[in-house]
């Protein structure tokens, strides 16, 4: 230190928020409302856990007290969830001048998502291993999917760089999270399917997005791991081969540095036309309630040139992804009775016609109006009641009042819905 050394032992010193429990108590011994880490990441049975909180205590009046409301808390006991969950929903949580109230659901969600990392580095194995994936040579062909994807990396990798000099790990997580969970697992990976599966692929193609697919996974596991070491590391010894990359260990390699050569603005824009365009196909999907394995016709209306060019470069992603058997470029003047999505200025249009049936889809809808209009009605009760909203906890009411927003929200969705329908010939 400063006497001893001549010099302060820290310039910097992070102080994170108070780890509290779940009712946002401070956690205590004497409460009884201490969670062991270790029991987070291996796991604990209900006797045990209630043994180890109300068992052995200074005050022993309490423990009948502790005991019950463990039971209540944890009926189950806690599961196992792994260290690296642990790590990175602490880490998630990091946010700054804020207490952190901890409940299971939080970790759980985020078990969630190492398991999800763990399935993404399954499907990348099975198509990468024993496969030419460029790591000796060879052209190779990149999709607009791979540029896009490489892209979003780069700016990933920045993100991530800021928010941990800036001492904000709950920012970096949540880079992490959002890359890996919303654009590599559910896009990308989607994406690249149409390109491994098709039968018309070439070989550079194949090629290309086979390297893509590696590249940017082992990225996204140097990315990661310091939050979350271990579930990185096994990965990562099967994955870096396949990368050209040699070492031991991941510990020892360089973190990512975004290269912003890399990032290309016109593949980013196809891609987010290609999202909206499937986005659109879905929300008329899920709002007809058509059965999502079912092939659907698309007609498309008061496209651009840029519009025609996209749909060009990228029928195989949207019949892919959207499950669309057929896309018809329509007239300004044709104006068939279909459900409609807009992409910018662009209508793309679904043909009701055979789809679903018509009296049948109003019943079951009308069938579910009445019903969200009875718990609208219990929910308007309740928070109508002052005694109530005075003496429940503040929490608590807030979640009856979100509740009543949402089921608002949901009856006139269903109402919009029963609209389109009576208008279909």
């Amino acid at each position: 230190g400063l006497k001893f050394m001549g010099d302060v032992p820290f310039r910097e010193v992070y102080i994170h928020g108070l780890v509290r429990d779940a009712h946002g108590n401070k956690m205590s011994k004497s409460k009884g409302n201490v969670i062991d880490p270790i029991d987070l990441i291996d796991g604990i049975d209900l006797e045990s856990l209630v043994e180890k909180r109300a068992g052995s205590m200074m005050q022993p009046h309490l423990a009948e007290k502790i005991a019950k409301q463990t039971r209540k808390d944890f009926p189950n006991g806690i599961p196992s969830f792994g260290t690296d969950a642990l790590r990175f929903t602490f880490a998630a949580m990091a946010s700054t001048g804020r207490d952190i109230n901890f409940d299971l659901n939080r970790i759980e969600g985020y078990r969630n998502f190492c398991n999800k990392l763990w399935n993404a580095a399954r499907y990348v194995l099975m198509n990468t291993e024993e496969k030419d994936c460029g790591q000796n040579g060879g052209e190779t062909a990149l999709s607009s999917a791979d540029r896009w994807i490489l892209s979003r990396l780069q700016q990933t990798e920045q993100q991530v760089i800021d928010n941990i000099q800036n001492y904000r790990l709950d920012l970096a997580a949540q880079a992490i999270y959002s890359f890996i969970w919303d654009e590599y697992c559910d896009w990308y990976l989607e994406l690249s399917k149409a390109v491994l599966t098709s039968e018309n692929t070439a070989e550079t193609a194949l090629r290309g997005t086979r390297q893509t697919l590696v590249q940017v996974l082992e990225t996204i596991l140097r990315l990661a791991h310091p939050i979350i070491p271990f579930i990185t590391e096994e990965i990562w010894q099967r994955v870096a081969p396949l990368a050209g990359v040699e070492g031991e260990t991941i510990m020892r390699q360089p973190y990512p540095q975004p290269d912003e050569m890399r990032i290309d603005e016109p593949a980013m824009a196809e891609i987010d036309w290609v999202k909206q365009f499937v986005l659109g196909v879905r929300k008329i999907r899920s709002g007809m309630n058509i059965d999502p394995r079912k092939p659907l016709p698309v007609l498309l209306q008061n496209g651009s040139t840029t519009d025609q060019q996209r749909l060009e470069a990228n029928r195989d992603f949207v019949t892919s992804l959207g499950r669309v058997e057929s896309i018809e470029w329509l007239g300004e003047q044709e104006d068939p009775e279909s459900a409609t999505a807009l992409v910018g200025e662009m209508k793309v249009l679904i043909p009701m016609a055979g789809l679903i049936d018509k009296e049948a889809e109003q019943a079951r809808l009308n069938k579910e109006l009445d019903r969200k209009h009875n718990e609208l009605e219990r929910t308007e009760k309740k928070l109508g009641n002052a005694s109530f909203v005075d003496k429940a906890p503040a929490a608590v009411v807030e979640k009856e009042k979100n509740k009543l927003e949402d089921i608002r929200t949901t009856i006139r969705q269903l109402e919009e819905q029963l609209e389109k329908i009576a208008k279909l010939r």
